[in-house]
């Protein structure tokens, strides 16, 4: 069972994986963005507690400057020194918060809040009744040690990233309830394919068998022709039915790797059909150069066959279908449907078809790209709407 819940979970088709791709970005910006917030919202609310807490102090230091500044104001000239604390700067405006003097490092003030943080520095702001030496503002600074600053970022590194790791695992929680019936169909598929493949063997087999066995020479134009309608259907199943066995039972074989005469086998492939291509009057146009390639026969044999069949299939009546095979590279084309531009990314996704009104179940370009895969064989597509596509295969 864990078996066909792993392949079933390899064959998701682009197109959802792009979706939950999709949907994990969002919501992790979400997350992001929420434990963001929440910890500005944290960082305001224990600032404004930091400074609360300063104001007590501040508003203190403010009492004892501006007793300092009536005395000075009451015997200004003879004693003309500006008072002075260790424990903190301050400086004075006027009531046109002109500065009359100042010993505070941050010369910003912000004359309509009381209190408030400016580069590591805290701001008290008292205003005055009698104006001691013409002050109206007297500007109470002490330096910020940075320690609340400190503690608010481990707390919001230890919570945030707890918050993260849990909201992350709550959403694969979410994803896997998203894509619980999109495996369990696909489970249900291959499980449907796999019995459907036992079934077909021995009818498929005793039909080609048989066909094969026929002597055509004596029979009437009439007959020949339906026994080649049935030639045709048969050859368009049993290309189906290899799909489906190598889906299902022969894909985890050991690979039987050999020097393969690759002409040989596009021109045996191209006879196998060629009953195929006659019933839409398609021609086949070869140039085929002597080419090497080490790979297991039977998966070579399928790369070739989806392709050729695809040409068929999708081609217009009185089409053509252009094979080209140089050193390392092989080209199938055809004159047919074509797919659009922004379909081709998804072509090689499993069960995905673009015509309805063809036959198969969307597996042979994905077992295509698999074989490719598994080998190292670059696939290239060209393809426009009307005109055909052009496969380009290079190793």
């Amino acid at each position: 069972m864990s078996a066909s819940k792993n392949r079933a979970t390899n064959s998701l088709l682009r197109s959802e994986k792009k979706s939950l791709y999709r949907f994990l970005t969002l919501y992790v910006a979400m997350v992001i963005f929420g434990i963001s917030l929440l910890s500005l919202f944290y960082y305001e609310s224990q600032k404004k507690l930091m400074l609360s807490n300063q104001r007590v102090m501040l508003a203190q230091y403010a009492y004892i400057q501006t007793k300092r500044l009536k005395v000075l104001h009451h015997f200004f000239p003879e004693k003309n020194e500006y008072p002075r604390d260790p424990r903190f700067t301050s400086a004075i405006y006027d009531i046109e918060f002109n500065q009359i003097f100042s010993l505070n490092k941050i010369a910003e003030v912000h004359f309509d809040e009381e209190i408030y943080l400016v580069n590591g520095y805290v701001h008290f702001i008292k205003g005055l009744d009698t104006y001691y030496l013409g002050t109206r503002y007297l500007v109470i600074e002490v330096e910020d040690n940075g320690v609340w600053v400190k503690e608010i970022w481990k707390d919001i590194l230890l919570y945030g990233i707890g918050a993260f790791l849990f909201f992350i695992l709550f959403g694969l929680y979410l994803a896997k309830l998203f894509l619980k019936p999109m495996r369990d169909s696909i489970i249900l598929l291959d499980r449907f394919i796999k019995d459907t493949t036992h079934e077909l063997n021995t009818p498929l087999s005793a039909i080609l068998a048989n066909i094969e066995m026929m002597d055509t020479h004596v029979m009437v134009e009439k007959n020949r022709k339906k026994l080649d309608r049935i030639n045709i259907a048969a050859k368009t199943v049993s290309t189906l039915y290899k799909d489906l066995t190598f889906l299902t039972l022969e894909q985890e074989k050991k690979n039987e790797d050999e020097v393969l005469d690759v002409r040989s086998i596009i021109k045996d492939r191209v006879e196998y059909f060629d009953v195929l291509a006659r019933s839409k009057q398609i021609i086949f146009n070869l140039a085929l150069e002597e080419t090497e390639l080490v790979m297991d026969k039977r998966k070579f044999i399928r790369i070739i066959d989806n392709l050729i069949s695809n040409a068929i299939k999708y081609n217009k009546r009185n089409g053509k279908i252009y094979i080209t095979l140089e050193k390392r590279r092989l080209i199938i084309e055809d004159t047919g449907i074509g797919i659009p531009e922004e379909k081709i990314p998804f072509m090689f996704d499993r069960y995905l078809r673009f015509n309805s009104s063809e036959g198969g179940f969307g597996i042979g370009l994905s077992i295509v790209k698999k074989i490719a895969d598994e080998y190292g064989i670059r696939i290239r597509v060209e393809s426009k709407e009307s005109m055909g596509t052009r496969m380009v295969l290079e190793w």
